[in-house]
């Protein structure tokens, strides 16, 4: 279990409040696919992945995006029990979807990138270190069914 200390819930908290997932989902889903085009295969019904400006005007990446980040809300209302509150989602992924969890990494990184660039200034190293050992907690949940 990873160990929180108040200010870091606090910066959690604070960032996903703040995001406007309508955007940040989509953007961070589309750079994973774009930037780790290997990352595609998973998503073959989604129709038209065949360049960026396909992928970033994709519906169905960006409703999948949203999802994405609805479900990382989830984790920040359950720090303390991430392993439960992703296990339904860490058997889907990796008995049905058969999903290499390395791409949740892949995936972090991407959203990283983009919350940095929507917060600009105030997303100090703090920040960002309380975001990463947030997302590291999650993608260690989620790969829990791979080991």
């Amino acid at each position: 279990m990873v160990e929180w200390t108040e200010c870091e819930r606090a910066t959690i908290k604070d960032i996903f409040a703040k995001l406007d997932y309508d955007s940040v989902g989509p953007a961070a889903l589309s750079r994973c696919l774009i930037v780790y085009p290997w990352t595609q295969r998973y998503f073959s019904k989604f129709g038209n992945l065949y360049n960026a400006a396909a992928i970033m005007g994709n519906p169905n990446v960006a409703k999948h995006g949203k999802i994405i980040l609805h479900d990382l809300e989830r984790g920040v209302k359950n720090m303390d029990n991430l392993k439960e509150t992703y296990a339904d989602l860490s058997v889907l992924h990796s008995e049905t979807l058969h999903v290499d969890p390395d791409n949740f990494k892949l995936i972090s990184d991407c959203l990283t990138i983009v919350v940095a660039s929507r917060m600009g200034k105030a997303f100090t190293g703090e920040v960002q270190a309380a975001l990463q050992k947030f997302l590291a907690a999650v993608v260690s949940a989620l790969g829990r069914q791979y080991h």
